[in-house]
């Protein structure tokens, strides 16, 4: 298991329907209590160089803002102040944000680190949950980071409580490695006979067409489907996939905040910021136990 790091937080957020609209400048907003909006976002080579431009920080810290749990990919750096860092930042307008950070993985010199980075007043983190993926076989070039979060909107004993693994495949890999993450799936869902919610979610280097071996899991689902999640609006990398009934929380909606029309940038400002727009999906705050499945994928038009 690994111990990754807290630092501390209150939020900034948009109702659903305006979730792409830019924030105000007069400090955190008040969220709906109704829903929780987890997202997933790879900030391509996330490190110095990335933190010492501002422009490139701001508009950073305006997408975490409107989330009340962001998945974070690809923390690519020697110093470990990087995440630190930039959570000061989102916090500096008032905001209070926590994260929690997993150690340097992958097969060669060039490692990344997963994170998490969450609004405390909406959600907490089961500290003894913060763990690697085990990975004796190496089958994963960067085994997935998970962590058990609840919401603080309801009271604890009715809480949405939820597995998130965070996951960055390796793009000449992704075959077997999404034949590995079922199993991670499905070992996941038995590692607490308590939970049940598990919610993979990342850069999986692929779409739906390609997620055959995810069909084997039964009830399995994932929010983004008929749309483009890279910068360039050309590919569809990033996902959260999750399975119903269990995770009957699951509004149906769901989203890709696309960085050029969300924040009024050209697509070369765009790409300082990452070659991936986030993704993200609304999750009801409070345990349901409804056997209506929400359809998943392609349900609703994603808001852009």
């Amino acid at each position: 298991m690994v111990r990754a790091l807290l630092a501390a937080c209150v939020a900034l957020w948009c109702a659903p329907a305006a979730l792409l609209a830019q924030q105000p400048a007069a400090g955190p907003a008040a969220k709906p209590w109704d829903a929780l909006l987890i997202a997933s976002f790879n900030i391509q080579v996330f490190g110095e160089s990335k933190m010492s431009k501002q422009h490139v920080v701001e508009v950073l810290t305006r997408v975490v803002r409107k989330f009340d749990v962001v998945a974070i990919q690809e923390v690519r750096a020697k110093s470990d102040e990087i995440i630190p860092s930039f959570v000061r930042a989102v916090n500096a307008d008032g905001s209070r944000y926590h994260y929690v950070i997993g150690p340097r993985e992958g097969r060669t010199v060039s490692k990344e680190q997963y994170a998490f980075i969450y609004d405390t007043n909406r959600v907490e983190v089961d500290a003894s949950s913060l763990g690697v993926v085990p990975n004796p076989q190496d089958k994963l070039h960067r085994p997935p980071m998970h962590v058990r979060f609840r919401t603080r909107v309801t009271p604890a004993d009715q809480a949405f409580t939820f597995w998130l693994v965070d996951i960055h495949t390796d793009p000449d890999e992704v075959p077997q490695e999404l034949e590995a993450l079922t199993g991670v799936f499905q070992s996941m869902q038995a590692l607490r006979p308590d939970e049940d919610d598990v919610i993979l979610l990342g850069d999986l280097n692929a779409g739906p067409p390609e997620f055959s071996s995810f069909k084997r899991i039964p009830g399995i689902g994932w929010a983004v489907s008929g749309t483009t999640t890279n910068t360039r609006r050309s590919k569809t990398y990033d996902n959260l996939v999750f399975a119903q009934p269990a995770t009957a929380e699951y509004l149906g909606k769901w989203g890709v905040l696309d960085l050029q029309s969300t924040f009024g940038i050209p697509l070369d400002t765009a790409l300082e910021v990452s070659d991936h727009n986030p993704v993200w999906a609304a999750f009801y705050p409070a345990e349901t136990r409804s056997s209506a499945a929400v359809n998943m994928a392609g349900q609703p038009p994603v808001v852009r």
